[in-house]
């Protein structure tokens, strides 16, 4: 593996980084105090223009063709100023990829340059349910086959952008006597379509700014052609993607955990104490030290992933655990960060406090850090010799 960027990935990380100081940065801490969401849908439409939606989708759908390491960096340099706007522009890569991967010509015209370009704002990934969290294998959403078309009934929950999504990927089991994961299909929903619900919004710890809502199923009423990829291979199709979107979340929170040691180190070199400035006590250059190494260690982890996903090489234990310690090492950037600035940490007149809680569900969402470290082990146990 190089682990020099190319001239293309060093121009779409600039781009994402000026971007997102000059765009994402001024309206964060707003987003996160505000209801208002215009802000940021407003700029997930500039970032769809630049292409940021569709980084490793091929050209005819109106995808950049920047594939996954460009994808990766983007990711870090867009939630080193909003993480709220990363996790969106995450899932909507994530499902646009899912449709390219599976869906027929037809459901990939139809919706993946839609994502793209920004016509649609996001696109939700509807797999969670209250019973199916880590085990989605165990979810309890129905499809029934009626005739010409399928209806679906039940619940999904945490379902990103719901609000402002256009099309929604969505499973379902459709084989209730198959053995568990067995019988589960995948469904693309559009927005407004009769029986498809936008439930309660949660009043979340972090990353404000994204709506996650419960998502209903009553009596949905889909066409036969809504079925996406192979009856009753659902299961194989969410757990694929999810390891892809890994990377995606282990690079928001290694962009997260940056932003917070940037803002603590420059705040240290400025603040006094005992007649000195405070980054002369070795307490501190300690944490600067901790944090940068376990940050640029995540940053290696993830290209190591990303250039394997790239390569069509396998990346499942990889991609857990460049999710898993990236996602750690930002939730102890942040905590040094807040650490380093004392009292005034603590307070929302400084923005490691908002990093603090944009951080925290990195280390949960996309699969818990307790399941990736069983796909991890698994994976080990499984090539032992």
């Amino acid at each position: 593996m190089h682990l020099e960027l190319t001239e293309e990935q060093k121009l779409i990380q600039d781009t994402a980084r000026d971007f997102a100081r000059a765009e994402l940065e001024p309206v964060a801490a707003e987003l996160d105090q505000s209801d208002d969401r215009a802000p940021m849908l407003a700029n997930l439409k500039k970032l769809a223009e630049l292409g940021f939606m569709g980084l490793n989708i091929k050209g005819e759908y109106g995808g950049s063709e920047a594939e996954v390491i460009a994808f990766s960096v983007a990711m870090t340099e867009i939630s080193r100023a909003c993480a709220s706007t990363a996790v969106t522009v995450s899932v909507n890569n994530m499902v646009a990829e899912v449709i390219q991967s599976v869906g027929s010509e037809e459901q990939c015209t139809a919706y993946i340059p839609k994502i793209c370009s920004g016509e649609y704002s996001a696109a939700g990934f509807a797999l969670t349910e209250t019973g199916a969290g880590s085990d989605p294998a165990g979810m309890c959403t129905q499809a029934v086959d009626d005739g010409d078309s399928w209806v679906l009934n039940g619940s999904k929950i945490f379902i990103s952008s719901a609000p402002y999504a256009g099309v929604f990927v969505a499973w379902a089991v459709t084989d209730r006597e198959a053995p568990k994961g067995k019988g589960i299909s995948c469904f693309l929903v559009e927005a407004g379509t009769k029986g498809l619900i936008i439930g309660k919004e949660e009043k979340k710890m972090g990353q404000h700014a994204s709506a996650t809502n419960e998502v209903l199923f009553a009596d949905c009423r889909l066409p036969k052609s809504a079925l996406m990829g192979k009856l009753n291979d659902g299961f194989r199709i969410a757990v694929g993607e999810l390891t892809g979107g890994r990377i995606g979340i282990g690079s928001l929170g290694l962009g997260v955990g940056l932003a917070a040691m940037d803002y603590a180190t420059r705040y240290v070199t400025e603040r006094s104490q005992f007649g000195q400035k405070i980054s002369n006590f070795q307490a501190i250059q300690w944490m600067i030290a901790d944090g940068y190494t376990d940050l640029e260690a995540a940053r290696l982890l993830l290209m190591n992933a990303a250039y394997r996903k790239e390569f069509g090489k396998s990346f499942a234990k990889e991609a857990s655990m460049a999710k898993m310690f990236a996602t750690e090492a930002a939730n102890q950037a942040c905590y040094k960060a807040l650490q380093m600035l004392g009292g005034y940490g603590y307070t929302r007149d400084f923005p490691v406090e908002r990093y603090a809680r944009d951080a925290r569900i990195t280390a949960i969402y996309e699969g818990t850090n307790e399941i990736q470290r069983l796909i991890i082990s698994r994976e080990i146990l499984r090539n032992l010799n």
